[in-house]
């Protein structure tokens, strides 16, 4: 069974993490102010990743930017150049590119790239989110995560270490997860005793999202990491 050991991560992995950024009312998620904020304080961040009409890493989490951008426009029928001409966030910021997001941490924290599967586009993304990924020194701070199997099994021969996402709507999570390093689930799954097994066999557990009080004593003793949101930070370290 493929598990990943806690010297196999950088250690800011396994402390909460900033779920697209540290976004708010204010900045919008999947940003960069949003991955900015979670840089200044040193704590990683997640971000989600879709492909380009012309195959570069687009930063968003939803294939259409409709909800982020008040704007109908899906990101595999869009080239780059038409994205950052006619889209803005609605914070007024572009939409941000994985290069992007890359330059502007300078590898300061850990990165949690999502991978974000469109039309069975799994061995194109995967391609351009490695080789976006290439001048990264510190391995250990990257890590790939996706509800895709396909896709993290494209990433297999890569140097990151990579977690499934399982949901309740996700019943297959069981049978492909021996192939993968990590656990990543809804915390709407906890508890769960088939994951306590896991744990307690080695495996290691990040939740997501974690964004209410009920959340922390829920989780406690129970995940390795979380990845929180639109709550304090000290509550978020708190519930570890």
């Amino acid at each position: 069974m493929a598990k990943a050991k806690r010297e196999d991560f950088d250690p800011r992995l396994l402390g909460p993490i900033a779920h697209r950024g540290l976004h708010d009312e204010s900045i919008s998620e999947n940003s960069l102010k949003a991955f900015e904020k979670a840089i200044e304080l040193g704590i990683p961040f997640e971000c989600d990743v879709h492909l380009s009409k012309d195959g570069h890493p687009i930063i968003c989490h939803d294939a259409n930017l409709k909800r982020v951008c008040g704007k109908e426009g899906y990101i595999p029928d869009l080239s780059l150049k038409e994205i950052k001409e006619s889209y803005r966030l609605l914070d007024g910021q572009e939409v941000p590119t994985l290069e992007e997001a890359l330059s502007l941490n300078g590898e300061r924290v850990p990165q949690v790239v999502e991978l974000k599967v469109d039309d069975g586009n799994q061995k194109e993304l995967v391609k351009v989110v490695l080789k976006t990924l290439e001048n990264i020194k510190n391995k250990k701070a990257i890590t790939l995560i996706s509800f895709n199997p396909l896709a993290l099994l494209k990433a297999k021969k890569s140097q990151y270490t990579r977690g499934l996402l399982v949901c309740l709507e996700h019943p297959f999570w069981l049978k492909t997860l021996p192939l993968f390093d990590y656990l990543d689930i809804d915390v709407k799954m906890l508890p769960n005793k088939k994951i306590e097994k896991y744990r307690k066999k080695g495996g290691l557990v990040n939740t997501w999202t974690i964004n209410k009080e009920e959340h922390i004593s829920l989780i406690k003793g129970r995940v390795d990491a979380l990845t929180f949101e639109l709550m304090p930070l000290d509550k978020a370290r708190e519930a570890l």
